[in-house]
């Protein structure tokens, strides 16, 4: 597969999702075939510039922009790493060190989703339902990879079932699953001060041992596993970056700054 198309199907694929768009009616907006429009999603069809404009304008975007995004992105390596994991697995106090490490920013997206929605989670929730969160979070995701510049992003623990996020961050970004037991998971939200976990709630120990077990198979899907309770911190964040450095070669996923400090700690 053409690096181009397959980026360029991806770009296509993220304005359908976001726009809510199913594929015949994008093809019906663009005045395509659902087949062509389905294989030009898949990255396998080689469209010509006619085409691609109203495909473009049909998505409320342009030839020229799907173009330079597409060409940036399949020349350029990937440059976010997401951080998965359940509530406690300690994403956001290895993340900030991380991106320190990395001389990059650090990007809670639960805080973006707040920020872009004027409306805390608790208030999301009550209000709209988790359905209109996991769109408001496949937005930021896609907001993110668009803005095109490299960071460390925490996620929030149930991205992994949100099947468009999920899906952008393990092809454009270094996905890595933070490992923790259930204990650790455990203190580790009680020490946040957090209540939620256990009050009014007996069985709260066995949901969270549920909900680790049913959501495993989807953190295997990550590029790199970290148990940061055989690690702990800082021995994790070292780990982190000796293997995000490890994949450098093959996807160039570290930022300048860290090859440095990495090359500096091996020496």
């Amino acid at each position: 597969m053409d690096p181009l198309l397959r980026v360029l199907g991806e770009r296509l694929r993220e304005l359908r999702e976001a726009h809510g768009l199913t594929v015949d009616a994008l093809a019906a907006r663009s005045g395509l075939s659902p087949r062509f429009v389905s294989e030009l999603l898949a990255g396998r069809a080689n469209i010509s510039v006619t085409r691609l404009a109203r495909v473009a304008a049909a998505l409320g975007s342009s030839t020229g922009t799907l173009l330079a995004d597409a060409e940036r992105t399949a020349a350029a390596p990937p440059a976010i790493v997401s951080l998965l994991g359940i509530r406690g697995a300690g994403k956001t106090a290895i993340g900030a060190r991380l991106a320190a490490r990395l001389g990059v920013p650090f990007v809670e997206l639960d805080r973006r989703i707040e920020a872009e929605a004027g409306l805390s989670l608790a208030e999301i929730f009550a209000l709209h339902g988790e359905a209109y969160y996991r769109r408001l979070e496949a937005n930021a995701v896609a907001g993110l990879l668009n803005d095109g510049r490299p960071a460390v992003v925490a996620t929030g623990g149930g991205i992994v079932t949100n099947a468009p996020a999920f899906e952008m961050l393990a092809r454009r970004t270094t996905t890595i699953w933070l490992r923790a037991s259930l204990d650790d998971h455990w203190r580790r939200v009680v020490r946040q001060g957090d209540p939620r976990p256990m009050a009014g709630r007996p069985a709260a120990r066995a949901e969270l041992r549920k909900l680790i077990a049913e959501r495993e198979p989807l953190y295997r899907r990550a590029a790199i596993r970290i148990d940061t309770t055989r690690l702990g911190l800082a021995r994790s964040v070292d780990e982190i970056v000796r293997r995000v450095a490890g994949r450098d070669g093959a996807d160039g996923a570290m930022a300048p700054r860290a090859r440095a400090s990495a090359g500096r700690r091996a020496r």
